[in-house]
């Protein structure tokens, strides 16, 4: 444990780092505009730079303008991940947010600026933008650069496994070490995949998947990487399944992802490229404004409908006996179980025999209010508190039971990748395929979700949302 704690702790000091350096980058790109906005004639007033420069507006720029700024690094996924870093991904980032912030002080600050020509307002758009980027870049260049060479010098490492025991995992590995400048991983063992015949004699120890989990937290694990010897679909899947729940980065050969019926996201991570499997196609940015909505709209929707849920929770306890919530264990991200909130729609205790059951259209377990809920999506209304927890999105893949997922795997195996993002109140399945009445409707509502994971976007979000709305409005939720 002290090894992942360590190594922790070097990504917590990194990720300081950087936000310090854009903090007094920031303030000195800001602080150096004004300057030049002086020496150029933009300022009108002022005689002296000292005096302007010491104007409420300016000492108030000089403190709310850097933190705008930090808002939006922050949003612009640029803090996540900080250990690994591509060069053209910091650069074009660098440049996005470095745009973003030119435009946000433009508006609030420079457009109502008096000056003689109008053309000096977009040279000062300019030279803002090139002060913001060239500062910022240049401090995040310099602590990258020194990441990189801790990386290749193997000062610093990431201790990971490799999920397969055969030739093709131990062929993989040899390629790892061989290499003049570290990749950064530092292969603690591999974890055999049933089916797999490991190969003898190898100095690493090869671990089993029921204990992985513990030999995770032993070695501090920080990657894992899938490396299948046999082309056996099915047992690969079962194993990356299991991965998810460890919540660690899950990475694939390149030669085995065709494997994988999801177009992910390739990483060239210093000249040893790998698929990450454990991320959706969206960006680090987008992640970050989805999750932002998710919470706001969720915060607003239970203030909002606080009395619509006062009304329906009365109307439940008039009509049926039971309680008003039905709460039910769902998996989520990382394949973590979780309680899933709904308005009771059906009788209580409709599972009493034991086993799941999925319902139809004239299941007498339903509820005469629960039909009426049920067409109108009334019912999925509370799972805004799922969503402010952390546990759902708005849109994303719908959540099912352990029980159903075990029989989905079985047909799709690469329904293991939903457990890669947040499941949704609402998702692409469920607005083009509607409720499933059986295993069979719920295999095919997967390829929807499936296609979804492959475009997940804020755009696509919105038009799942558009198309919901449609649905609840016209009663078609049934």
């Amino acid at each position: 444990m002290r090894i992942r704690l360590d190594f922790n702790n070097k990504a917590h000091v990194q990720r300081i780092k950087y936000v310090i350096g854009d903090f007094l980058m920031s303030n000195l790109a800001w602080f150096s505009f004004n300057c030049l906005r002086w020496h150029m004639g933009a300022v009108i007033g002022h005689e002296y730079l000292e005096s302007y420069l010491k104007t409420d507006m300016v000492l108030l720029g000089q403190i709310v303008f850097p933190l705008l700024m930090m808002v939006t690094y922050a949003f612009s996924g640029y803090y996540n991940n900080v250990c690994r870093k591509s060069r053209i991904q910091e650069l074009l980032t660098t440049a996005a947010s470095a745009t973003i912030n030119t435009l946000i002080i433009f508006f609030v600050a420079l457009i109502n600026d008096v000056v003689g020509v109008r053309g000096n307002d977009y040279e000062m758009i300019l030279i803002l933008w090139g002060l913001i980027f060239g500062f910022v870049y240049f401090m995040r260049a310099i602590i990258t650069n020194a990441a990189s060479n801790s990386i290749k010098s193997r000062k610093w490492t990431f201790p990971a496994l490799v999920i397969g025991s055969g030739s093709a995992a131990v062929n993989f590995v040899n390629k790892l070490n061989a290499k003049r400048r570290s990749s950064g991983y530092d292969i603690r063992g591999y974890v055999n995949i049933p089916g797999e015949n490991p190969v003898k004699g190898n100095p690493l120890p090869c671990y089993e998947l029921d204990e992985l989990k513990e030999v995770c937290d032993q070695e501090g694990i920080w990657e894992l990487i899938v490396v299948p010897t046999r082309d056996d679909t099915h047992q690969t899947m079962n194993a990356i399944n299991k991965l998810f729940a460890l919540g660690l980065p899950i990475m694939i050969s390149p030669e085995r992802f065709n494997m994988i019926q999801s177009q992910v996201r390739i990483s060239d991570i210093y000249g040893e490229p790998l698929v990450n499997i454990s991320r959706s196609s969206m960006s680090d940015s987008g992640k970050n404004i989805k999750r932002a909505i998710d919470v706001i709209v969720s915060m607003l929707a239970l203030i909002v409908l606080s009395p619509l849920y006062a009304i329906v929770a009365c109307i439940i306890k008039g009509t049926s006996p039971g309680p008003v919530f039905y709460l039910q264990e769902r998996i989520g991200l990382h394949n973590k179980p979780f309680n899933i909130i709904k308005f009771r729609s059906m009788i209580q205790n409709a599972e009493a025999a034991g086993r799941p059951q999925l319902s139809s259209d004239d299941d007498p377990r339903i509820t005469p209010f629960g039909r009426f809920m049920r067409k109108y999506r009334i019912d999925e209304l509370p799972q805004f508190w799922n969503v402010l927890m952390g546990d759902m999105s708005i849109v994303g893949p719908r959540p099912e039971r352990k029980y159903y997922i075990d029989q989905i795997t079985k047909r799709v195996p690469s329904y293991a990748l939903l457990h890669q993002v947040r499941p949704g109140i609402t998702s692409m399945g469920m607005v083009k395929f509607g409720y499933a009445k059986n295993v069979d409707e719920m295999v095919e509502r997967v390829k929807y979700d499936l296609m979804y994971l492959d475009n997940m976007s804020l755009i696509n979000d919105l038009k799942i949302l558009i198309y919901t709305i449609k649905i609840v409005f016209t009663g078609r939720g049934m």
